[in-house]
């Protein structure tokens, strides 16, 4: 970044030396922006972890690499993080799920077989941090200040929307195929919560419910 300087009389700094504070100064934006996307990363998987109430700002800065009076010059509040956060990782949900259902087209797949697949994996139950964040923050989004509810409630619908797209179901108007892709959109996400839930202290009780879940809606969609 360049930074013009507007000076009176005799020039008191050589170009050289002005360049350089320019440069400086355009350094430092960058490095708060950079701690910026720092402190949202380190949120993002804190508050699917524990939840957005368990996580204080010292142990967050922390996480972040940062100290805590840093907090406050980018973001007004937690409240205001928590937007950011919910904002960031809801845009970022509805991404991954876009390039994931194009890129299975692409393949001549069914985009909604291997969604399911992928949903109801050991591997996706296990990372809480990067997975689907509309069940990463449902335990939080009743609580959340009006502002962010508003974000989980926008990202959500337009992942519905997504997933409506994809479910084959002929013989059904749109409103029936939606009713549709609303309740296995459900069942996939009752599933992986009950199978996260119990992971810990009855690891074969959590593969049954993903296993019996995938197998069930795997038929459901083969029946359509």
């Amino acid at each position: 970044m360049t930074i013009d300087i507007e000076i009176s009389g005799p020039a008191r700094y050589s170009p050289s030396r002005s360049w350089a504070w320019g440069k400086t100064v355009g350094v430092s934006k960058q490095k708060a922006a950079e701690n910026r996307e720092a402190i949202i990363a380190a949120a993002d998987g804190l508050f699917r972890e524990r939840g957005v109430d368990a996580v204080g700002l010292v142990e967050l800065m922390g996480a972040a690499g940062l100290t805590r009076g840093g907090f406050y010059n980018h973001f007004a509040s937690k409240d205001a993080l928590v937007d950011a956060v919910v904002a960031k990782a809801m845009a970022d949900g509805f991404s991954d799920l876009d390039e994931a259902v194009t890129a299975s087209e692409d393949r001549g797949s069914d985009p909604l077989t291997e969604r399911i697949d992928w949903f109801l994996s050991p591997g996706h139950r296990a990372d809480i941090e990067h997975g689907c964040p509309n069940t990463g923050f449902v335990g939080d989004a009743r609580r959340l200040d009006p502002a962010s509810r508003a974000r989980y409630t926008k990202g959500l619908a337009a992942n519905l929307d997504r997933f409506t797209e994809i479910v084959q179901a002929p013989g059904l108007d749109e409103g029936e195929r939606r009713a549709r892709a609303i309740a296995l959109f459900s069942e996939m996400a009752g599933a992986l919560l009950l199978s996260r839930a119990v992971a810990d202290a009855d690891p074969a009780l959590a593969d049954e419910i993903l296993a019996g879940a995938r197998t069930d809606l795997q038929s459901r969609v083969r029946a359509a």
